[in-house]
């Protein structure tokens, strides 16, 4: 698929994210670390939690944060597994993709773009999702946490999806909620479409081919069009 500019390479596949993207998986997660928060008489800045999306805890660690709030050491044991249980019972009440994934998916299937998913969440989390919502038989492969030493902001993930699809990097196009997403795709050289949410929609995304409020905004083809 050739992109509006006779310079820039055709697009030959796509990468997705998954937390944020694929499936509205952020804000539960984040709602279940604030009612940790609360329980403990703090709350959970949006801008400083931020840091950690679509990475791991090494950037921003919300847990650090709390005992450095409080001033306590924390039962993490207790509390980890009472904000994971809430935010699965959240994520798994949502049977349908973010607006526009599903028709983005029929799109590129149609043209034989294959596409691939990249996320830091680990394997276990991506690839039950995507079977559950009926998602899966649209990509190729999947990469995710297990499947490199570092999580984005790194480029390894996209990477390491691109030679999967053994597409070059520079004719992939990748679509992220994230900062640390569109940080990574920059460090990868794949061009990347940002479409935040809730939880990352007050980030700066300068430097992204295109930005949109979500995948339903325009077709495929009108995509790849204004890149």
């Amino acid at each position: 698929m050739s992109s509006s500019s006779p310079s820039s390479p055709p697009v030959r596949a796509l990468i997705f994210d998954f937390d944020g993207l694929i499936l509205d998986t952020e804000v539960p997660i984040y709602d279940a670390w604030r009612e940790n928060y609360a329980h403990h008489g703090q709350d959970l800045a949006l801008e400083d939690y931020t840091g950690c999306v679509g990475s791991d805890f090494n950037r921003f660690d919300p847990k650090w944060h709390l005992e450095n709030l409080t001033g306590e050491k924390i039962d993490w044991d207790h509390w980890d597994e009472r904000r994971e249980r809430r935010a699965l019972e959240i994520v798994n009440s949502l049977m349908d993709p973010m607006p526009g994934v599903l028709d983005r998916l029929r799109e590129a299937r149609e043209a034989g773009i294959p596409c691939a998913v990249a996320s830091s969440s680990p394997r276990s989390w991506v690839e039950p999702h995507l079977e559950r919502i009926g998602l899966r038989e649209f990509f190729l492969l999947t990469r995710c946490v297990d499947d490199v030493e570092k999580p984005k902001p790194s480029p390894e993930l996209f990477l390491a999806a691109a030679e999967g699809l053994q597409v070059p990097p520079a004719e992939c196009l990748v679509f992220e909620d994230s900062l640390n997403g569109l940080i990574a795709a920059q460090a990868a050289g794949i061009r990347c479409v940002s479409v935040p949410n809730r939880v990352t929609a007050g980030l700066d995304f300068t430097g992204c081919a295109l930005k949109l409020d979500s995948l339903a905004a325009m077709s495929l083809a009108e995509m790849v069009g204004q890149i």
